[in-house]
């Protein structure tokens, strides 16, 4: 299996549908592609559904941190919210 391979935006343009569809086989992870000697894009395959699905949620896991003794369920406010008597803003 190659891993990465760089083409000139000519080469790519002429081999465009064959570079895509060795990256959706993984035969490649990572495309170079230059112009006049520089980089202009880099291409890799999409994550798999549950790598995408996994990093899409509980992306936050573990970044809130209540106390132990702490209940979700009960009010926090003292006092009533502005909206409650029709005000957005004060």
């Amino acid at each position: 299996m190659q891993h990465s391979q760089s083409f000139t935006a000519t080469e790519f343009k002429a081999k465009c549908l064959d570079i895509l569809d060795r990256l959706a086989a993984r035969k490649l992870t990572r495309v170079t592609i230059t112009k006049r000697g520089k980089v202009v894009a880099v291409l890799s395959p999409p994550d798999d559904a549950e790598t995408s699905i996994r990093q899409l949620h509980g992306f936050m896991r573990g970044s809130v941190i209540a106390p132990m003794d702490f209940d979700f369920t009960s009010p926090v406010l003292d006092e009533p919210l502005s909206a409650d008597y029709g005000s957005l803003h004060e």
